[in-house]
Formats: C-alpha cells, sequence, structure tokens
C-alpha cells in the first residue's frame, strides 16, 4: 500500500490526466456520463509471473481519487512483495466507471513495469545471496518517473530476496532521490570513468578522490587503462591502511571488446578449472559461456582478480563488478561461485517491455459478474 516514504509529486497531476490517457477511454467516460454511471470492478493482472510492487501505482490513484472526491475501493490480493502467477489478479478495484476508466492508462503505466523489475531484482539476490547489490540504472531509464520505478522496485524485490532466502540484496542506489527506497539517506557510489580521463592516471584518481571525500569508503575503477590488475596493485600500495581494513574496493567494468588484463580464453578457462571445474563440464548455451569465461567481466575475470589481490596481500579489499548483470548472468555467477562482493547492476530493468504490460478487464458491474469471454478466470471469487 502507499506510505509515507513515496509521497513525491504525482505524475501526471490529476488536472493533466486527460492529456494522457487513453482517447477511447476518455469517450467511454463521455458516453457513462451521458447514459448514467455505473459502480464496476476490475481485475487488474498481467501474463507473467511477477512480484507484486504496487505501491506507486495505488499513490498516484490515491491522489486522484481525492482530487476528485471519489470514493472507491482496492482489494489487493497480492500485497507488496509477494510472488503473483500468471493471470491471478493482482488487486480488483472498484469504484464509478466514469472516473475509473479514464484512470486506467495511467494506473497500468505504474504498475507492470516496477512488478517485473522487482521480479528480476529478487531472482538476482536470490542467486547471488551472499553479494550487495547496487542499482545504478538511473541513467538507463526513460526520464525521472521511470527511474523513480525502478529504484522502488529493486527495493522491493531485494527485500523478499532478504525474507524468504537470507539474502544481502540491494544496499542502496546510485541518485539521492530514490535513496530513501534503501533506507539510504543518499546515494551510493564513487567515480565514473570520467574522473580517470581527467585525472590521467588510476592512482591519481584515487588520491584526488580521497583528498575530496576523505571520510568515504574508497571505491576505485581500474579498467580504464585496460590494465586491471596493475592499476588495482598501485592503488592499494598507494592506500595500504585503507586495504588492510577493508575500506578499499575495485571495480572492474571492463567492455565487452576485450579481457581483463592477463586473460585470454585459455587462460580463463584455466583460471576455472583451478577453483570450479564443474561450471566448466558439458555443453553451457553461448551466452552462458561468454559469461563463463568470455571477454569483458567475466566470472574468470572476477576469479582472476580476487587471486592476484589474494597474492599480492591484500585479502581485504574488495572486488566490485559492474557491466551487464542481469538475471542470466547473476544465476552464472552463482554456478561459477565468483568471488564478487558487490555488484552494480542496472540490468534488473525489463529486457522485453512487452512483458511488462499489465491489464486490466472489469469483471463486475453494480456487482452482477460480467466479464468478456476468455476472461471468466478474473472474477472474483
Amino acid at each position: 500500500m502507499p506510505d509515507s516514504r513515496s509521497r513525491s509529486p504525482v505524475t501526471p497531476p490529476p488536472e493533466a490526466l486527460g492529456d494522457w490517457t487513453d482517447v477511447y477511454f476518455k469517450r467511454t467516460r463521455d458516453t457513462v456520463a451521458r447514459f448514467g454511471d455505473v459502480r464496476v470492478t476490475y481485475a487488474v493482472f498481467m501474463r507473467r509471473p511477477v512480484i507484486s510492487a504496487p505501491r506507486l501505482a495505488l499513490h498516484w490513484l490515491e491522489a486522484l481519487m481525492a482530487d476528485r472526491g471519489v470514493d472507491y475501493d482496492v482489494d489487493l490480493r497480492y500485497p507488496e512483495g509477494k510472488w503473483v502467477g500468471a493471470g491471478e489478479p493482482i488487486l480488483y478495484l472498484t469504484g464509478p466507471l466514469y472516473h475509473l476508466c479514464e484512470a486506467e492508462t495511467i494506473f497500468l503505466q505504474k504498475l507492470g513495469p516496477t512488478c517485473v523489475a522487482a521480479y528480476n531484482a529478487y531472482s538476482m539476490c536470490t542467486d547471488l545471496p551472499s553479494v550487495r547489490f547496487l542499482a545504478m540504472d538511473a541513467r538507463h531509464c526513460a526520464g525521472t518517473e521511470m527511474a523513480e520505478m525502478m529504484a522502488y522496485a529493486a527495493s522491493v524485490g531485494s527485500a523478499r530476496a532478504q525474507r524468504k532466502h537470507d539474502a544481502v540484496g540491494f544496499v542502496g542506489n546510485a541518485t539521492d532521490a530514490t535513496a530513501h527506497f534503501f533506507g539510504q539517506r543518499q546515494g551510493l557510489g564513487t567515480m565514473p570513468h570520467a574522473l580517470i580521463g581527467y585525472a590521467g592516471s588510476t592512482v591519481r584518481a584515487a588520491e584526488m578522490y580521497r583528498e575530496t571525500h576523505p571520510d568515504h569508503p574508497l571505491t576505485v575503477l581500474v579498467d580504464y587503462f585496460g590494465q586491471e590488475v596493475t592499476d588495482a596493485l598501485a592503488v592499494c600500495n598507494r592506500f595500504p591502511e585503507l586495504a588492510a581494513s577493508g575500506d578499499l574496493a575495485v571495480r572492474i567494468d571492463t567492455p565487452g571488446g576485450r579481457y581483463v588484463e592477463g586473460l585470454d580464453p585459455p587462460t580463463s578457462y584455466a583460471v576455472l578449472e583451478r577453483h570450479v571445474p564443474e561450471a566448466i563440464r558439458g555443453y553451457r548455451e553461448e551466452t552462458e559461456l561468454r559469461y563463463l569465461i568470455g571477454t569483458g567481466v567475466s566470472a574468470a575475470a572476477i576469479h582472476h582478480m580476487r587471486d592476484r589481490l589474494d597474492a599480492a596481500g591484500f585479502p581485504k579489499v574488495k572486488v566490485v563488478a559492474s557491466s551487464g548483470f542481469n538475471p542470466v548472468k547473476c544465476r552464472v555467477m552463482a554456478l561459477a561461485k565468483a568471488p564478487a562482493d558487490v555488484i552494480g547492476t542496472g540490468s534488473f530493468l525489463p529486457d522485453r517491455w512487452s512483458e511488462t504490460y499489465a491489464t486490466a478487464d472489469i469483471v463486475e458491474y453494480d456487482g452482477v459478474h460480467r466479464v468478456k469471454v476468455g476472461r471468466e478466470f478474473l472474477l472474483r471469487k
């Protein structure tokens, strides 16, 4: 249900609703105004399994109906964080057709994507329960409204993984505006690649950051110059106290066009053979194999970085991995027991937007059950 943590201004505001709703809903409203209103019940559902994440949609609906002085009722069958099967009504919404029909477009926009993103976040946290996740999706979102929806969704999926599987889950996200969903006052993060380029060297960027933010733990990107291991060890040697205390982390974000320093296909196989030989036994489809031993941030790359840090006497330095960590990649990392301490991801965002479509069908008119043929399974029991 809506709560005070999500009381950002509603978008669109009630006075602009007509400009953003489907025209056929507005024409239905006009027809109902001419021939008489009726109290209806909508069944709201999705065609794929999801995690219920209705808070932002309900918050918007509450504001709309309060503005119009309309009495309505929500029968929430799957509260926030509950698993919902395909075709199962998440909620039933009852009120005057004149007002609810115009609200359908925006309400579904705010419900479907959050539920799918929550499901994806949940599955990632469940597959890697000891890993801390950081939501870095904001710059991949289509505007601030979507950014709020996706941060909320990650928090809902994470919370379910914490309850059901004792997972660490998402510990924060990258922006201040939505940090409250994760119990944080501010967003988390240290430096982008641009700071490395500005400084001219990885070590110098770390020095500049540390001087500017002396009270923050230090996470340093190490892939800018294609010398992940060399630069990681250089940073560790420059900040030995932070390395020894566990307040230093190195982040690998190697692009898919090359291997991490020191790796190629044979050496990547060798790394996994030493640590998790079962991960490379038997046939795997191409995407899984790439995540195991391919270019970019592979499971072999994470093991390799951990090996080199440990061998150099830096066992407390954390490894942060990013770049394309979606549910499939996280499952492969779990299979390969990749020793990442933190994963930065924006790839819990739905891959196929068509999967995010929520649907609403009216199933009752003035208390009488009536629904189009083929949707009888939505009738309220």
